[in-house]
């Protein structure tokens, strides 16, 4: 993991400085995007914005920021000695690249309600992967590129077609040659294998652990099954340009559960 963990969070309400650091500890990279791991004391309960956090018996936790997290989000703990403390943490904000893009065919911005069906039930099912919500911590192996090559569409991005702003970028595009193998960037479980999505083509999702899950979008061929268990470094299958893409290249996504993260907080730059 990408180790530039040391931004402070803001204490609310009547706990002091001290007290919560007797409490609860907090590393992580609070920018939208970004993620949190933190250590509560054993037995407590963690509550982030709406979602109640699975705490192990140890207390560490993870949470994360979406792409359009607000400057100021909080978090409650309730420990078992019947004390309840809420933190304030501080987001940074961030400036997404934007595309306006006028005079196109309005058949080609907004689809046939055929083809809206199909997308309504992919996304359907790609939410029932990302409430996956297992107690296990297989992300403490690490984390590698799942495929290298030239990185050519990051984080955040978006376009507005007529005007209507489209779904934003929430992964990073990495090109390579179709039939280049990818790997899991991390250890887990298999939640999702599609061979054929409108919009995403071949795609496959891994579940991290406590939330955190990989999605790889556009493959040619996929190579494992829902229910596999694999090991950073196992081939999941291979680059491809299916669904709605120009050219071959991997599309690959982190989320915490309905949270869009930056998978470029989670690895080492791109190598050369």
């Amino acid at each position: 993991m990408r180790s530039f963990l040391a931004f402070v969070f803001v204490l609310l309400l009547s706990a002091s400085p001290s007290n919560a650091d007797d409490n609860l500890s907090l590393d992580g990279v609070f920018r939208q995007g970004g993620y949190a791991i933190g250590v509560a004391p054993a037995g407590s309960r963690v509550q982030f914005d709406d979602i109640e956090v699975t705490v192990g018996e140890d207390g560490r936790f993870l949470i994360g920021f979406h792409r359009d997290e607000p400057p100021e989000v909080m978090l409650v703990i309730s420990t078992p000695d019947g004390a309840s403390r809420q933190y304030q943490l501080a987001i940074e904000q961030r400036e997404y690249d934007i595309q306006y893009i006028d005079g196109l065919p309005q058949n080609s911005v907004t689809p046939p309600q055929s083809v809206l069906d199909r997308i309504s039930a992919d996304a359907s099912q790609v939410r029932a992967a990302r409430a996956v919500n297992s107690v296990e911590t297989w992300f403490d192996r690490g984390w590698i590129w799942p495929v290298q090559g030239r990185i050519t569409g990051v984080f955040g991005s978006q376009r507005v077609l007529n005007g209507e702003p489209r779904q934003p970028h929430y992964g990073i595009d990495i090109a390579a040659p179709a039939g280049t193998q990818v790997v899991a960037p991390s250890d887990g479980v298999v939640t999702l294998v599609h061979p054929d999505m409108y919009y995403s083509g071949g795609t496959m999702m891994i579940d991290h652990g406590r939330g955190l899950a990989s999605t790889f979008l556009h493959m040619l061929s996929i190579s494992v099954a829902e229910g596999d268990f694999v090991r950073q470094g196992d081939p999941i299958g291979t680059v491809g340009s299916t669904g709605r893409s120009t050219g071959p290249h991997l599309d690959w996504r982190i989320n915490w559960f309905s949270r869009r993260l930056d998978a470029a907080f989670f690895v080492p730059e791109m190598p050369q």
